[in-house]
């Protein structure tokens, strides 16, 4: 390490004693820098990442592409953008139209998503308590993990009273704004915290959304006091949601168990005391049987 590297380094850390939670909020590097570190490594594989974009330029909102579209939306000229589609169809990730030469994915893409959820020990554990907290209540029941500042749905159990059934297994919505998300984030340390509020979009999703980062640490304290998070319509109008946090050996959240229950279902405040018993004692039982 070079002096003026020392320098910054014992800088940071005299801050650090100074405030200890935000002194690590903004030394800590963020997703995008920890990427750019790792682009430089000679391990890694330039044409992997490529291929990786080709594929995330249909992103849901995009059915099919042509390759001209793909081409803009991966940032590659019109030859690369052509041999990475191509290399992608003879593997069957894509499914070329030959009359409208458009692309499209393949289904074979949910091969990935298969072998995630079949191998996946949090879910297999976790999905016979889901369907018995379906059943107790009528209301749809997820499992969600947190990744970067999203919280991401691994397993779902839709009841017939779903507010929202575009929401299926690999959806992504904000944490800062979700019972599953705030209920894991409850389970940090207030430096991580800081680092996932400060690398996320606070957006206003709904009038009752709450984005001032300094309320949503205040609300987490609570929340970790009392071993659950319960939210109202900040992400979803209509949606009422109740969430816990799966906890590993040291305390810290790996997933979450949330009910949903829509509003016009939603009755007095006694209701959210019996799901928040609910959803503690699954999460609590989900968490004592890891291996």
């Amino acid at each position: 390490m070079s002096a003026d590297a020392g320098k910054v380094v014992g800088t940071r850390k005299k801050k650090a004693d100074k405030e200890p939670a935000l002194a690590k909020a903004r030394a800590a590097p963020n997703a995008e820098s920890i990427i750019a570190s790792a682009t430089e490594s000679p391990l890694y594989v330039n044409s992997v990442e490529k291929g990786m974009r080709v594929l995330m330029a249909f992103d849901g909102q995009q059915r099919q592409l042509s390759l001209s579209q793909i081409a803009a939306l991966t940032g590659f000229d019109l030859s690369a953008a052509q041999r990475f589609t191509y290399t992608l169809t003879v593997l069957g990730y894509l499914n070329k139209d030959e009359e409208s030469r458009k692309y499209e994915l393949s289904p074979k893409l949910l091969d990935f998503a298969y072998h995630y959820l079949s191998s996946s020990e949090l879910v297999t554990r976790a999905t016979p308590y889901l369907q018995q907290l379906s059943q107790e209540t009528e209301e749809t029941t997820n499992l969600t993990i947190l990744e970067g500042t999203d919280v991401v749905f691994v397993q779902r159990i839709v009841s017939r009273h779903v507010l929202n059934p575009t929401v299926v297994t690999g959806t992504r919505i904000p944490a800062y704004c979700t019972a599953s998300g705030l209920a894991l984030l409850s389970t940090m340390g207030d430096g991580e915290v800081d680092v996932i509020l400060a690398a996320s979009e606070l957006r206003q999703h709904t009038p009752f959304t709450i984005v001032d980062p300094k309320k949503i640490k205040q609300r987490l304290a609570t929340f970790r006091e009392q071993g659950y998070a319960h939210i109202k319509e900040e992400y979803f109008l209509g949606d009422v949601s109740t969430a816990a946090a799966v906890k590993d050996a040291r305390g810290r959240g790996i997933g979450a168990v949330n009910v949903a229950v829509t509003k016009a279902r939603w009755g007095a405040d006694s209701d959210e005391s019996r799901y928040a018993s609910l959803v503690m004692s699954a999460a609590r039982a989900i968490s004592l049987q890891r291996k």
